[in-house]
């Protein structure tokens, strides 16, 4: 079992987790008012979950496998003050109240604390190609967003999912690797990223009468 695998034995869950109305609004500029500031508050938060998440990860990780983990908890901590800096730049707050799709990702993440180490390895390689993938699809996205397309494009992300694919490949399909927790993970981890990029538009301002923003 590889993980690239997942990827082409669930096309469906995969193409619901990296195409969205979300992004292709990105990309061509026609983003709901708010919609946009609605997500970005709340990846916000994620970003902090998945940093308590890959730090405990990192604790039981083979040593093959910590380099790659520990340079994502370095560049997780620097996406922190960059989002900072960008919602400043867009007279925005962050750390408003979680929506229940942000919650249901933080158990998510809670939950695959308790599983096996190859199920969580791979759910983490997932949602990160997952995040690569979906943001490729927005490029070169409209002048509103194009630095954040090309935030989470570039080559030291795509290396950075790479490595994690070899952490899991790693550890997938050996004695005991359990390998039908592994799709469920995967599947799990599709999933919600297809309702975060479904709760940014459901969030976004209502639009005035007259069609304007």
């Amino acid at each position: 079992m590889r993980a690239a695998g997942l990827v082409s034995r669930h096309p469906e869950a995969w193409r619901g987790a990296t195409e969205h109305p979300f992004l292709d609004s990105v990309r061509d500029g026609t983003l709901p008012a708010g919609a946009f500031e609605a997500w970005l508050g709340q990846d916000y938060l994620f970003v902090g979950d998945l940093l308590a998440f890959q730090s405990r990860l990192l604790a039981r990780a083979p040593r093959p496998a910590q380099g790659v983990l520990a340079a994502g908890l370095v560049a997780l901590e620097d996406e922190l003050g960059w989002f900072e800096e960008m919602a400043k730049e867009r007279g925005m707050t962050l750390g408003d109240a979680r929506h229940p799709t942000t919650e249901a990702y933080r158990s998510l993440l809670d939950g695959l604390e308790e599983a096996p180490y190859p199920v969580a390895i791979t759910a983490l390689w997932a949602l990160e190609r997952a995040y690569l993938e979906a943001w490729r699809s927005a490029e070169p996205g409209h002048p509103d967003y194009a630095t954040f397309v090309e935030h989470w494009t570039t080559p030291e992300f795509a290396g950075y999912v790479d490595g994690l694919e070899e952490a899991a490949d790693a550890v997938l399909g050996a004695d005991g690797s359990p390998e039908r927790r592994v799709e469920e993970a995967f599947l799990e981890i599709a999933s919600v990223e297809r309702d975060f990029w479904e709760m940014a538009l459901s969030h976004a301002a209502p639009r005035r009468a007259g069609g304007e923003g």
